[in-house]
């Protein structure tokens, strides 16, 4: 949630599209301060369309001070035990339609503050224009989350979109800009249809800078076919910013109320840093096979089971995370001893993108359960999510209650435990309890 002031993207596009935003949340306020008529003319679909929501986000949290990313992340500061910080939110939303174009936005800004002080973050998630000259083409140009995987929790053959955060997947994201097309063809028969999508994705410093190596023009695509009744992409992202990465995709309705999916990518030549237990950085370099399978699963009562298992071909050992939880408590007690941080500070740089990221090592299990109205309480949902880390043994429990009776505004109470050993993934998170009440208001 903590970071520098930014708005993205940047130079002409940033100025294009930021004027076109403008538009955009500026049409629905053209008609107000007028005196309401009935017109049989307003029922007819209007061109534009806004919204979004403002969210409300305290969190409470129970430091681990003997975790190894406590350690990593806070050694300097002295947080006591338990901390909290607040969040607030507002994501905008709006469309455009004239013809046979759209123009489309959508903004997020974050304002927190925490045991640093506060926070503004406003980027722009979505900006694009799409243009459809016939019912089976379509052409995009701009910054859009593209969606591709069928995955709940993960997407391993997602090669143009940020990843989820598998402790809430259902957060919107951050697009990248690109240019894209979309040609879909219909049939009759066993194949009912068929679509291919061409995506071209710059990088440069100030474009697309964080999607990878800069002075690349990347070249990505996905063909899709609905063979059987089972959708089935198949996806590819050549060398360039990235190692050259290829996928598939499939989900089926096994029955009305039961559904299985799964996806499988393949990454030539990934490289991987690793740290001893001295420090010592090494790289390796590897073809790394990445899979999910997931099914989803509704009962008579409307409860919704998700279970998916996913393999991180490239991801860390238990022996690797142990290392490097060794390495992290020798270098913080030398911090202690001495006062020097520079090996704590290399590894903090470096760990959002190898151990510190978002279920680094090999293998997971996901579940999630949820059943609304339960005993005949209207407008409560309660869940229950888990992620296992098969490797370790640790997990995360996260039980969680929705509330939705007044219109337009859910409150949602969620408490997360972080259980598991020493030297495991969950058992070194930097807290080992998490509270969070969300009221979220969309208007």
């Amino acid at each position: 949630m903590i970071g520098a002031r930014h708005f993205a993207p940047g130079g002409v596009f940033r100025q294009v599209v930021l004027l076109a935003m403008g538009l955009v949340l500026l049409i629905p306020l053209s008609g107000a301060g007028e005196e309401y008529s009935f017109d049989a003319a307003e029922t007819v679909k209007k061109p534009y369309s806004f919204g979004g929501y403002g969210e409300f986000l305290p969190v409470f949290a129970d430091l681990d001070r003997q975790a190894a990313f406590y350690k990593l992340k806070f050694y300097n500061h002295g947080l006591p035990r338990t901390t909290g910080e607040s969040n607030l939110k507002l994501q905008l939303e709006g469309s455009y339609e004239k013809g046979i174009a759209q123009l489309y936005g959508r903004t997020n800004s974050d304002f927190n503050n925490t045991y640093q002080g506060w926070d503004l973050d406003t980027r722009l998630y979505e900006g694009y224009l799409s243009v459809k000259p016939s019912a089976s083409l379509d052409f995009i140009m701009g910054k859009k989350v593209m969606k591709w995987g069928k995955g709940y929790a993960w997407n391993p053959a997602a090669f143009i979109d940020r990843p989820k955060n598998p402790d809430d997947p259902e957060i919107p994201r951050e697009g990248y800009a690109v240019a894209a097309a979309d040609y879909t063809k219909s049939f009759e028969g066993s194949l009912r249809t068929l679509s291919f999508t061409p995506v071209l994705l710059p990088v440069a410093t100030d474009f697309n800078g964080n999607f990878g190596a800069k002075k690349h023009f990347n070249v990505a695509g996905k063909v899709y076919a609905l063979l059987y009744d089972t959708d089935i992409d198949l996806m590819f992202l050549a060398r360039g910013s990235k190692p050259a990465r290829y996928g598939l995709d499939f989900s089926r309705n096994i029955r009305s109320n039961w559904e299985a999916h799964g996806e499988a990518s393949f990454i030539v030549s990934h490289q991987k840093n690793v740290a001893d237990a001295a420090g010592n950085d090494s790289r390796t370099t590897m073809d790394a096979k990445n899979f999910l399978l997931g099914t989803r699963y509704q009962t008579s009562t409307d409860a919704i089971l998700i279970a998916e298992y996913y393999r991180n071909g490239g991801g860390y050992s238990h022996a690797q995370m142990r290392d490097f939880v060794s390495f992290v408590d020798t270098a913080y007690s030398s911090y202690l001893a001495n006062g020097s941080d520079a090996q704590l500070q290399k590894t903090l740089a470096s760990s959002p993108n190898s151990y510190g990221a978002m279920n680094p090592m090999r293998d997971y299990l996901y579940f999630r359960a949820t059943r609304p109205d339960p005993f005949g309480v209207l407008y409560l949902t309660p869940a229950l999510t888990s992620i296992v880390n098969l490797d370790d043994g640790s997990l995360s429990l996260a039980p969680e209650v929705l509330y939705t009776r007044i219109t337009n505004l859910e409150l949602r109470l969620k408490a997360t435990a972080f259980l598991g050993s020493p030297g495991s993934e969950f058992g070194e998170k930097a807290a080992d309890f998490r509270l969070e009440l969300r009221a979220r208001y969309y208007f």
